[in-house]
């Protein structure tokens, strides 16, 4: 399990250059966070279980925060 998370940070890494790249600073900071939060787990040596319940934890945080940008924060249009 703990491979799976060195997975879960090496493609968050990608997308953290391909937003720096892509000028898009605060994504980048925010998907370099969570590269270094995967790649800290990974290292753990934590049980399958534990591994499981932070993935669940972090899929509950991310779905929070999701549809608090969603509803708050993004404002519909139709282009600027």
């Amino acid at each position: 399990m703990d491979r799976m998370f060195r997975v879960l940070a090496f493609w968050t890494g990608i997308f953290t250059v391909m937003f720096y790249v892509g000028d898009m600073q605060q994504t980048a900071l925010l998907f370099l966070v969570q590269t270094a939060f995967f790649l800290t787990l990974s290292y753990l040596r934590l049980s399958e279980r534990m591994y499981m319940y932070l993935f669940g934890a972090y899929l509950t945080v991310f779905m929070v925060g999701f549809t608090w940008y969603s509803e708050f924060i993004l404002v519909p249009g139709f282009g600027h």
